[in-house]
């Protein structure tokens, strides 16, 4: 019998770490700030009436903080899995964004992503290859269900670039905001991308001057695990979350029958 599996890729709120301009990586007590908070809440809302029956989240606290309000409101567990914890940045992290830019290796981080190994972390390869691992596991064990897994930005653009069929070399592509869901549907394990940077709220639209472009900030091509993005312009679907999912169990009731 056919079964089908949707996993909603859920970013964690915004932290306190936005202010200085650091990357946090995997330092410990990063906690959400009052606007994640917000954003955590309005989850809540946003995926009401989704069919959620189970909670995943990275260990790290910005996250379970993230994904409590709504596995409160399910009445369901936070599932710690630390194969969604954020990227290892080794040296880099807690560095300063503008400082790090500055560097050749930042050059490599977003133009060839696949080369490049953090300096005494990780490589985006083995972060790509322990999300989806993680992923396939969790879907695995919850046919015709639908799962929650709360995460960090490049460790959801990587699993987003696996299942897209993408090279990693153009991940950098991908948006991922705070607080937004992404969703994928396994039907009968073949994977399919029902859409990506959902977000409860339009993000806002901000034109830079010629001055702010020629400005020495931070790239808007920095690793979204926890980087700021100021002024990043971007482009979110107005679909509701239920349209979609409703949309494809009926696509998948049809081609099953």
């Amino acid at each position: 019998m056919a079964d089908t599996t949707f996993v909603l890729l859920i970013r964690h709120g915004e932290n306190e770490y936005v202010a200085t301009h650091k990357l946090a990586g995997r330092t410990a007590g990063v906690h959400l700030n009052d606007r994640g908070r917000a954003q955590a809440d309005a989850l809540v809302s946003y995926l009401a009436g989704q069919p959620i029956s189970a909670v995943y989240s990275s260990p790290l606290v910005r996250c379970v903080e993230t994904a409590t309000p709504l596995a409160n409101a399910l009445d369901l567990p936070v599932i710690e899995e630390n194969t969604f914890l954020e990227v290892d940045y080794g040296a880099w992290q807690g560095a300063d964004l503008r400082e790090l830019a500055k560097l050749d290796e930042w050059r490599k981080v977003q133009h060839t992503p696949s080369t490049f190994r953090f300096p005494n972390g990780e490589s985006l390869r083995e972060v790509q290859h322990r999300a989806v691992t993680g992923l396939e596991s969790v879907r695995s064990q919850h046919p015709n269900q639908a799962v929650a897994i709360f995460a960090h930005g490049d460790v959801i653009r990587t699993t987003l670039a696996h299942y897209l069929g993408i090279p990693l070399d153009l991940f950098q592509r991908i948006v991922i905001q705070t607080a937004s869901v992404s969703i994928l549907a396994f039907h009968d394990g073949n994977p399919a991308i029902l859409g990506m940077n959902f977000l409860a709220d339009l993000p806002k639209l901000e034109i830079k001057t010629p001055e702010e472009h020629a400005s020495p900030a931070v790239s808007q091509r920095e690793p979204q695990g926890d980087a700021v993005h100021p002024h990043q312009p971007v482009q979110a679907s107005p679909t509701s979350l239920a349209s979609s999912v409703a949309n494809v169990v009926t696509d998948g009731q049809k081609s099953s029958e």
